[in-house]
């Protein structure tokens, strides 16, 4: 079978059948064929951040980010498509679509022409690759059309540019205004994944359209392995589109802690990494000897815990050195004789989080206490559970454990406290973000940088319920999740309220205004750490630091980044092109890192501008001095008094070559 996607820029042909390799071996010396790529399956990467992140101040009721945006910026989201009647996408108040917009709302299933509108200008779906690889869609299990009926699109589009909505919460948790980070901005929602999975000829040919339709800034969460840059079909279309002045950003993943995690790592596109906030749902966990322990919890159903009573409870462990099934609450392996009214410890491990406290209500425990292990270490998730289930950081559990099996009679209860602010210390990154380093070019670091993925308030689809269990059957207006894919939008928006404010700027430019204006220290004036060891973290996990939307809407110096220097990766000298984007007559000064493993040296030292606009030019050489058997980290800063623009600088030693 043959499908021939016809794009405005590029055409992309899928072949179907058992001679596939043949024949593309046959195609590769014909006229016309640029490149030939296996179809690869992607995988999705799975509110108080306006606020959290500067965009609003805490007590306010006028939407200050909506008054950044001039209403003619348009985002494309590639993902699980939209819930068009949240009232996230609403467009009370905006101003007709742009002209240039030359986009299309495409109708099918429970889907038709009234579902678009000023805010939601454009709508489209993209399955021929995924129908020749996985077969037809059953349009009676699935929406054939642009709606959203896994919930992962529409999170996104409304963390990106929600419209307003007062009174959004789940279940009475984070209760207030919910909003994207530009209310103000249009959104064109490309639905490319499906029930089967999502393939890269669907992706391509949704890009395509996506820089044809006129998009400013594009978003996407999804990730497959890392490959050559020439090999990545992804890649190389993002590179299209930045070419063609679409500011492209994609998620970093949720494979951390573990090290190269990373599936997105291109130099042209920004990958974003993700971390907490100031904001949690609190949980005691009250022991029998007195002592207390907090955790986090989204639970809302009947509460069967009195707090003024304690509770047997029971963590169900072997002697092995092996990991025990039931220690880790899998289905099948407890006894609902042992666990019948009390409280279960369960490790964090396998089988989803609600999973398990599903497996212990329906044996009969009265709650369950989540204990994070090694590999979460203290990041703490909030989930909408079914039971009275607490999770608690990795050493929080070791103590719990301790005394629980230190006396036959240890107790417990579990005190809700609810939605709590001023959190401290926030933000710090999350465990699971994906991370360091970049193997496929060890001297471009990524993630970029980090933003709030944590927990996060946003528009839910109400074909799926909150937990994702088919026994719950509660519908939701509004959900919290986190993940990469909530970091994304985040940034995605605010370089939309940076495209608003300076219109003229290309992608190159927005994306260093993003990147040299972050932020490294937390809310009580120490370096962020990493949730996964609770120690302070490098730029192999975080990149430039976190990102601060108020500092980038008015950065001053930009690099400046033309499309070819993306192929100059030059390793002992660095020519760099700065940008003055802030007022005339400014003089800066370079302040560099000391090395043990190289000397650095910036040529010139001082840069004087005399007018807004102007560019002028810095070498930067690097020499070896003493081979270093870890990575060094520093930095390259340009200060005038007023503004910074900082470049962080990993200096990795390569073993020779045999």
């Amino acid at each position: 079978m043959v499908w021939k996607l016809t794009g405005k820029y590029l055409d992309v042909i899928i072949f179907q059948g058992l001679q596939l390799e043949g024949e593309a071996t046959k195609l590769k010396v014909e006229k016309g064929i640029v490149a030939i790529f296996l179809d690869t399956k992607y995988e999705l990467h799975t509110t108080r951040s306006p606020i959290f992140l500067g965009l609003e101040p805490a007590k306010s009721t006028n939407m200050w980010s909506e008054k950044l945006a001039s209403h003619d910026v348009i985002v494309g989201v590639l993902d699980t498509g939209i819930w068009p009647e949240s009232e996230s996408f609403k467009d009370v108040g905006m101003r007709p679509v742009p002209a240039y917009w030359e986009g299309a709302c495409e109708i099918g299933t429970s889907f038709t022409k009234s579902h678009c509108n000023k805010k939601v200008v454009g709508v489209r779906v993209f399955y021929h690759g995924y129908e020749a690889v996985v077969g037809r869609i059953n349009e009676q299990k699935e929406y054939k059309s642009p709606r959203d009926q896994d919930r992962h699109g529409t999170h996104a589009v409304a963390t990106v540019g929600g419209s307003p909505m007062h009174g959004a919460n789940l279940l009475g948790y984070a209760n207030g205004i919910t909003r994207g980070m530009a209310p103000g901005e249009r959104i064109a929602a490309y639905k490319v994944c499906w029930v089967g999975g999502y393939f890269n000829s669907d992706i391509v040919s949704a890009i395509d359209k996506v820089v044809a339709d006129g998009v400013n800034v594009l978003y996407t969460s999804l990730g497959g392995g890392v490959s050559s840059y020439y090999r990545d079909s992804l890649s190389m279309i993002a590179f299209e589109a930045m070419e063609r002045c679409v500011f492209v950003s994609c998620s970093a993943g949720n494979a951390g802690p573990d090290p190269a995690s990373l599936t997105n790592v291109s130099p042209w596109i920004t990958i974003v990494g993700g971390n907490t906030m100031d904001r949690d749902f609190l949980v005691d966990v009250r022991l029998g000897n007195g002592k207390k322990m907090i955790g986090v919890s989204l639970y809302k159903w009947k509460n069967v815990l009195s707090i003024e009573k304690q509770y047997p409870w029971v963590y169900m462990v072997s002697n092995s050195s092996r990991v025990d099934p039931r220690s880790i609450c899998l289905e099948g392996t407890l006894d609902p004789k042992v666990l019948s009214g009390k409280i279960v410890i369960c490790d964090r491990s396998l089988s989803p989080r609600v999973q398990k406290g599903d497996v212990v209500r329906s044996l009969g425990g009265v709650g369950m206490i989540l204990t994070n292990t090694e590999a979460n270490g203290e990041e703490l998730v909030a989930d909408s559970h079914l039971l009275l289930v607490v999770e608690i950081g990795e050493k929080e559990g070791k103590k719990l454990k301790s005394y629980l099996l230190s006396s036959k009679s240890s107790t417990a209860t579990l005190a809700f406290k609810g939605t709590r602010l001023g959190i401290k210390p926030s933000p710090v990154v999350a465990a699971f973000s994906s991370r360091r380093p970049n193997f496929l070019t060890l001297e471009i670091l990524k993630p970029n940088l980090v933003a709030p993925a944590v927990n996060i308030l946003v528009a839910w689809s109400e074909a799926i319920r909150p937990s994702s269990l088919k026994i719950n059957n509660r519908k939701v207006k509004f959900n919290i999740v986190s993940g990469t894919s909530m970091s994304c939008p985040h940034v995605s928006g605010i370089a939309t309220l940076v495209k608003s404010r300076h219109p003229e700027w290309s992608p190159t430019t927005v994306k260093p205004a993003l990147m040299t204006t972050t932020y490294v220290l937390d809310n009580t004036k120490k370096t962020l750490r990493d949730a996964s060891i609770a120690k302070p973290f490098s730029p192999y996990d975080h990149g430039l630091r976190h990102i601060d939307p108020i500092r980038a809407l008015d950065p001053s110096l930009v690099y400046d980044i033309m499309p070819q220097d993306y192929f100059e990766f030059l390793p002992v000298i660095v020519h760099k092109t700065i940008t003055n984007v802030g007022p005339p007559d400014s003089k800066y000064h370079v302040m560099v890192s000391p090395f043990k493993g190289a000397s650095m040296k910036v040529e010139p030292k001082t840069l004087n501008f005399i007018e807004k606009h102007q560019k002028l030019s810095c070498k930067i050489t690097f020499k070896p001095k003493i081979q270093q058997t870890s990575p060094e980290f520093g930095s390259m800063e340009w200060k005038d008094g007023l503004h910074t623009m900082r470049s962080p600088i990993v200096i990795t030693w390569m073993p020779p070559p045999m």
